[in-house]
């Protein structure tokens, strides 16, 4: 009997400034790319340097995230959790202080580093704080949270930018990173690391390749290049619409606040056997593909559209994705599972915006958005043909 308060405390208590984490790296990649896509003075001057600016906050994380992850599983994934927090308001205070292209570049990099280490020590935490009977709910939350920061940074970080410019936004950023990181360590107990069995080369590579973790992986990936694509590019297409800065990030906001309602619910189901994770993670990757394709309609329409369906996908593909990988994870191993998820995620994230931004270059953006949605669409006819079902039950190592 008192293992259950405990255990519903411990979102309340312990969790929150996991969420808080979430909320934190979403606001700021976010906030800034949707402003970084309105072409201002203080931003960049065209869609390759954007495509470029947006890749390379993702692009750290592709080579820093499974290092992290196994650090995390090493040391403890709370220090890790702390220091990418500290590093992510020092790296934000960088171009707060000084502007300059040279520095926008940097800071970027450098906030991109720094989740490296908070983020999958934030989800790896989420998993081992929660019962497997219940993580689709905690990643659901999570989940949640990092769309509101996803749906307000649009939007007020276009209100930042619009009163004082992108320094303004960095600023806000800098203070909230170094708040969520003494809330953290206040309130995130130490979870020790757990001992593990020796690992080689060859039985990683085993595990990364087993389908358990490659499905959810592969729809996380296209969840997020679809999410970083409508984000970034959405803005042009609005732009180019006639919608000024602020309605521009209110109408991507949508993309965010649809994927803050549905992954609650999501997990929910997910948790309640009322949804299987094959089919929860196909109709995902459908609602996605048909997102894109909506934005290459003209006006607003096609912007609330595209940004509507793509925030339903990407809600119903990640908690799903994570409760599946963290179920079928050993504990030990939690944290380097989490990176190289993470890894996948970022691929998306980093190649979404650049393939859309090449075939924008060469063509038009209409066929960049088409592109890329036919690629997601082949993701979801083949995990609607994949023989058997992508299981959340624990599997042993």
């Amino acid at each position: 009997m008192t293992a259950t308060p405990a255990r519903q405390a411990a979102p309340a208590a312990r969790t929150r400034p996991l969420y808080a984490a979430g909320f934190t790296t979403a606001f700021g990649a976010h906030g800034i790319a949707a402003n970084l896509g309105g072409l201002s003075e203080d931003a960049v001057t065209s869609l390759l340097v954007l495509g470029g600016l947006l890749a390379l906050y993702d692009g750290a994380e592709v080579f820093l995230k499974p290092v992290f992850g196994s650090l995390a599983d090493r040391i403890g994934a709370k220090p890790v959790l702390i220091g990418g927090l500290t590093a992510f308001a020092a790296a934000s205070t960088l171009y707060a202080v000084a502007d300059g292209p040279g520095l926008l570049w940097a800071a970027r990099l450098g906030q991109g580093a720094a989740a490296s280490a908070f983020s999958p020590s934030a989800s790896a935490l989420v998993a081992r704080l929660n019962p497997a009977a219940e993580r689709g709910r905690a990643f659901g939350g999570y989940g949640f949270h990092k769309s509101i920061g996803y749906a307000l940074g649009p939007l007020l970080g276009g209100l930042l930018v619009r009163a004082g410019g992108l320094r303004l936004l960095f600023t806000v950023l800098a203070a909230l990173g170094a708040a969520v990181a003494a809330w953290a360590a206040l309130a995130v107990p130490a979870v020790p690391p757990l001992p593990k069995r020796r690992q080689t080369v060859l039985d990683l590579a085993r595990r990364l390749a087993d389908p358990v973790f490659l499905g959810p992986t592969a729809a996380l990936a296209a969840a997020t290049a679809a999410l970083s694509v409508g984000v970034g590019f959405l803005p042009v297409s609005g732009a180019a619409a006639g919608l000024g800065t602020i309605a521009t990030g209110a109408a991507v906001s949508v993309l965010a606040a649809t994927a803050a309602v549905v992954q609650p619910h999501a997990g929910r189901a997910l948790d309640e056997e009322r949804l299987t994770t094959r089919t929860g993670l196909a109709s995902g990757l459908a609602l996605t593909s048909a997102g894109l394709a909506c934005a290459v309609l003209p006006g607003l329409t096609g912007v609330l559209l595209s940004a509507t369906l793509i925030g339903a996908g990407t809600g119903l593909i990640t908690p799903l994705g994570f409760a599946a990988l963290a179920t079928s994870t050993p504990e030990e191993r939690m944290g380097q599972t989490m990176g190289a998820a993470e890894l996948g995620r970022e691929l998306g994230d980093a190649g979404g915006p650049l393939l859309v931004a090449a075939i924008a270059t060469a063509s038009t953006l209409a066929h960049g958005y088409a592109a890329l949605a036919l690629l997601i669409a082949l993701g979801a006819t083949i995990a609607l043909l994949r023989r058997g079902e992508t299981t959340t039950a624990p599997r042993a190592e």
